[in-house]
């Protein structure tokens, strides 16, 4: 016995004759913005669909598809729809994402609410999570205080997060600074089951002041920087040593003293004729 093989139908050929008839309805939709038939596709043992090219500049790439069909047993060849429908080159827009996987960080604006999904996996009720970052320390925590706190979940996304951003190891300063953030004295750990990994900068001077960082991060404001300083050779000090001699001084009574600015006598002159009147013997002569 033979295996009965599949026929290939082509398209109905009054369905794929109404050319004249489908391009009249696309140029009804479209206006003037319809170009050269591109040919008919069979899309039921019937139905046939026209492809006509659209010349729109915003629609570069697009086609008018005009579905006819007709009833078995008669002639009459009736349109079905029309519609347009983008080619394999058209330019089209994005697939669509919802609000809430758009929104990047800084996009929430002063008054705007972005309120978590009913089925955020970041967040659980606190009384059900064994885990709580603070449950072993805050019994507020346990349907006391508030009412969800951040889950396993949760904090894995934050922690890779902040990780992998700015406040992490690769950033570029991260790479360049002298020393790591584990040993800064201006690192200040946080709470919970967060804190073996990150901190809270508290340098003022440093960029990334009152930010989360890694404590494998760094930057060059460390607290155990060194400070190097130019050492400046000055002249050492100057020590003078002298000793002084007082030894008799003979001059003659008629020498005149040495002349001073302004012409008068130098003041020694009293005191050097003095001097010449004594004997060698110490009396005056």
């Amino acid at each position: 016995m033979s295996t009965p093989t599949a026929v290939e139908v082509g398209p109905d050929a009054l369905s794929a004759a109404a050319v004249e008839l489908a391009r009249a309805v696309a140029v009804e939709a479209g206006g003037t913005a319809v170009g050269a038939h591109q040919g008919a596709e069979a899309d039921g043992p019937l139905v046939v669909t026209h492809s006509f090219a659209s010349t729109d500049p915003a629609y570069v790439g697009w086609r008018w598809a005009v579905t006819v069909t007709r009833a078995d047993g008669t002639d009459e060849v009736t349109v079905d729809e029309v519609v347009l429908l983008p080619g394999s080159g058209a330019l089209v827009a994005p697939a669509w994402v919802p609000w809430s996987d758009r929104v990047q960080p800084g996009d929430l604006a002063p008054g705007d609410l972005l309120p978590p999904g009913a089925d955020d996996l970041r967040i659980v009720p606190a009384y059900s999570e064994t885990e709580a970052e603070l449950a072993s320390v805050a019994f507020w925590e346990l349907g006391l205080g508030r009412p969800r706190v951040l889950s396993v979940e949760g904090r894995l996304e934050a922690a890779d997060r902040w990780y992998d951003g700015d406040g992490g190891p690769s950033a570029p300063r991260a790479r360049q600074a002298p020393g790591r953030c584990a040993d800064c004295a201006f690192q200040v750990g946080l709470s919970g089951a967060l804190r073996p990994a990150f901190g809270v900068c508290a340098n003022g001077q440093a960029p990334d002041d009152g930010r989360v960082v890694s404590l494998d991060h760094g930057c060059g404001a460390h607290s155990e920087q060194p400070v190097e300083t130019a050492s400046v050779a000055g002249p050492g000090m100057v020590v003078e040593d002298e000793e002084f001699e007082l030894v008799p001084v003979v001059v003659a009574a008629d020498a005149p003293g040495p002349e001073v600015p302004g012409g008068d006598a130098y003041p020694g002159d009293a005191y050097a004729g003095d001097v010449a009147a004594e004997t060698p013997d110490g009396h005056a002569s």
